[in-house]
């Protein structure tokens, strides 16, 4: 089946369900939530056996999984699909966060509502859907055309389903969107115009190694660099990200921070590194400068929320400058621990908001003050909250550790200073992520009969506590699997950008592997 349309097949499957459910009379519109949750299941499963095609050890070409059609001929558009290992590795994270999401989101729109429950679940497949395109697109148009198509479900899941701010937040998110994806427009026709060009002209394939000048090359790059640095999101142009996350449900808050924020960094990779490799080294300073800003802005202002999800929310500035850094670090090391960030950040981060959630859903009150003495009202809750919030800071035996150690390890040869500085955050993020969990956890049991009514996880809930729990301590405990996808596509990527690793000094040798 090595000719199989898998990655279309991935797309349509969801785009489907939410047809379907769409088309559901008002009489059945509490099926929505089982349908969307069978064709995301599904959807999940094609990607699993697509996974089993793909080959591990490299291939003849960047990409596996490939379908090629003319789209527009005269612009030089393709309908181009096609995975390497980091491609395959957040789709396959993406599709299991689809799930795990509708399933949290069981109970978060009202069963009176019948045009309401329809519409929420419908848009969640049409994002996964768009998120699958976005990552599989070996077309530059292409993945330009999933990613702004991804804007118009997420604006519509705060702005009908978030928050009491839920306007200001899609419109904010929507600005800042359109604002970045205008310039990266620009930048896609300018990358047309100074490409090969002919019938194919937007393939990353024949886009790699072509003869730009490095004085086109600067320009195209701040192009494609800025909307994705609004995307990833980087400091300055972050401030959307904690209005949007914090007004949305927490299953849209998962996939917004923990699926689509990683559009910003892919495409740092698939793009500006790998089309524009002079560029990418001519700006390596000053991108290294601001992650480390990122790092240690989005801590300490995290330290300083009252707002659990708005704190969650920062945390992911400072991740984001992590994963940044070790993608312009450029060593192998450093951009195995960046692609496998992507991964861990994205169940850690869901895990946060699913568990705040639902603590959210039982208290009433996203504020941290309200809070205190919940592992005695609610402790499996606090259980795995606990888990969450230590793979959050990073500790030793879960998944978030093993990827920010590489990070660390592999830009300290080439950038100590950003690295020790960067290394910083693993303290404020003990402080962050530890005085959340004592305030809102610990201390005497609350006091009032409504607390003795409210109940623990039940069995949904632990099905999607479960799920989570299992990435964050099995990607901590054994994350071969995952480094042996990323180390080929990052070969591939150091080898088209021209660096190599900085010689090790004596009795060290820091090579990427995984042992």
């Amino acid at each position: 089946m090595s000719n199989y349309p898998w990655l279309t097949t991935i797309g349509l499957v969801p785009l489907v369900g939410a047809i379907v459910i769409a088309a559901l009379p008002k009489a059945a519109a509490a099926s929505a939530r089982i349908i969307a949750l069978v064709f995301s299941l599904v959807t999940l499963g094609l990607g699993i056996a697509a996974a089993t095609q793909f080959k591990t050890g490299g291939t003849d070409g960047q990409f596996q999984l490939t379908e090629t059609h003319t789209w527009i001929k005269q612009f030089g558009v393709s309908y181009a699909l096609g995975v390497d290992g980091i491609s395959l590795a957040l789709i396959l994270m993406s599709l299991v966060l689809v799930p795990v999401s509708i399933l949290a989101a069981w109970k978060d729109v009202d069963d009176e509502s019948a045009g309401r429950q329809k519409s929420y679940y419908a848009l969640l497949l049409v994002l996964a859907t768009f998120m699958v395109g976005v990552f599989a697109a070996t077309d530059v148009f292409l993945f330009y055309v999933f990613f702004e198509a991804m804007l118009i479900p997420v604006y519509f899941l705060i702005g009908q389903f978030g928050g009491p701010r839920r306007q200001y937040a899609a419109v904010k998110f929507l600005i800042f969107s359109l604002l970045g994806g205008l310039i990266m427009l620009a930048a896609v026709i300018g990358l047309y115009q100074a490409g090969p060009g002919g019938e194919h002209g937007f393939l990353v394939s024949n886009l790699v190694g072509a003869d730009i000048p490095l004085s086109t090359q600067k320009w195209l790059f701040v192009g494609f660099f800025i909307a994705f640095a609004v995307k990833a999101p980087m400091v300055p142009v972050h401030t959307w990200l904690p209005d949007a996350a914090s007004e949305s449900k927490p299953a849209v808050a998962v996939l917004l921070v923990g699926v689509l924020d990683k559009v910003g960094t892919y495409g740092m990779i698939r793009f500006c590194l790998e089309l524009f490799p002079g560029a990418s080294k001519w700006a390596t300073p000053v991108v290294i400068t601001l992650a480390v800003i990122s790092i240690i802005y989005g801590a300490l202002v995290a330290i300083g929320q009252t707002d659990m999800m708005r704190l969650i929310a920062y945390t992911s500035v400072s991740h984001f400058g992590f994963i940044v850094m070790g993608i312009f670090a450029m060593t192998s090391t450093s951009q195995i621990g960046a692609n496998l960030y992507m991964i861990n950040h994205g169940f850690t981060t869901g895990a946060l908001f699913l568990f705040a959630g639902f603590l959210v859903a039982r208290g009433g009150s996203r504020k941290i003050a309200d809070y205190g003495g919940w592992q005695r009202v609610t402790p499996v809750l606090a259980g795995v909250f606990l888990i969450a919030g230590l793979s959050g800071l990073a500790l030793p035996g879960l998944n978030a550790f093993v990827s920010e150690f590489l990070v660390m390890v592999g830009t300290f040869p080439k950038y100590w200073l950003a690295a020790t500085i960067g290394a910083l955050a693993v303290i404020l993020a003990a402080i962050y992520i530890l005085l959340m969990y004592k305030n809102v956890m610990t201390g005497p049991k609350p006091e009032g009969e409504r607390f003795s009514a409210i109940p623990d996880l039940d069995g949904r809930e632990k099905v999607v506590a479960g799920v989570l729990l299992a990435f964050l301590i099995g990607l901590g405990v054994y994350p071969k699997p995952a480094l042996d996808m990323l180390k080929p596509a990052v070969t591939q990527t150091m080898q088209h950008v021209g660096v190599t690793d900085p010689a090790p000094t004596e009795g060290a040798a820091v090579d990427g592997s995984a042992k």
